[in-house]
């Protein structure tokens, strides 16, 4: 009998935990693809395989030549149009399609959040909440805030951002995990304000939450683009192992 051929789309912390847990099981075969949006992704077990696919009906051909038997969205959340042509992939071709997804963060008491719905949002907000910007959206994002030449902007991503971005940009070239204590150092040591994030979840970028909350920082925080209709979401790789019928 052939191995079970499972696709991750990858790029997360939680894929690569899949990953390592799928390679462990005899009878599986494990391929995780990677955008290659990162120079230096961590290593992942089983195959990879680095790029796009073609859009929706590119990667439902390779889900047919690979005979791929499940596919895994465990792509960060708010990588939108990956998730899409996901699903549409998986209705093309029959192939049954589940997204990794962890929890969102939510507000506790002292927190100054502000909620919004995209960065452009995001941007227009922050003339009326302070003048020196830690912003924590990642480098492809930068665009939304380049009129905003008033400001001093410390962009913090794992590879050098491109241009547009605003004029006065500080970049700090980092990955986490961070602790609080580290990102309390960094708010001190660039006189921060306000923190900008997209609600990532999970525990590796958390910190900067809880020292903005140590003092006081207001924060603006994107909000998740919605799922598609009818994909169903698991929080965690043992919810995908459970699905899949397999031991954690």
């Amino acid at each position: 009998m052939s191995p079970r051929h499972i696709l991750i789309l990858g790029g997360t912390t939680e894929a690569r935990e899949l990953a390592a847990a799928l390679a462990a099981h005899p009878g599986v075969h494990v391929t995780t693809s990677l955008a290659g949006r990162v120079t230096r992704p961590g290593a992942v077990e089983g195959d990879v395989r680095i790029g796009g696919f073609g859009g929706a009906e590119g990667l439902a051909d390779w889900l047919r030549a690979e005979h791929v038997d499940t596919v895994v969205d465990a792509t960060h959340p708010f990588a939108e149009s990956i998730t899409a042509n996901a699903a549409r992939a998986a209705r093309a071709t029959g192939v049954p399609a589940v997204v990794l997804r962890r929890p969102g963060w939510r507000p506790g008491p002292g927190d100054r959040w502000h909620e919004v719905a995209s960065l452009d949002e995001a941007a227009a907000l922050l003339p009326g909440l302070g003048h020196r910007v830690f912003l924590t959206t990642g480098r492809l994002g930068l665009a939304a805030f380049a009129h905003l030449t008033d400001l001093h902007f410390v962009v913090r991503s794992v590879d050098p951002p491109e241009p547009p971005m605003p004029p006065h940009t500080e970049v700090l070239l980092a990955r986490g995990p961070f602790t609080p204590a580290d990102e309390t150092a960094l708010l001190y040591e660039h006189r921060i304000d306000v923190l900008v994030t997209k609600d990532s979840g999970g525990t590796a970028t958390s910190a900067k939450l809880t020292a903005a909350r140590r003092l006081a920082l207001p924060v603006v925080v994107v909000r998740r683009p919605p799922l598609p209709a009818g994909v169903e979401a698991v929080p965690d790789v043992a919810g995908v192992l459970g699905l899949l019928g397999l031991r954690p």
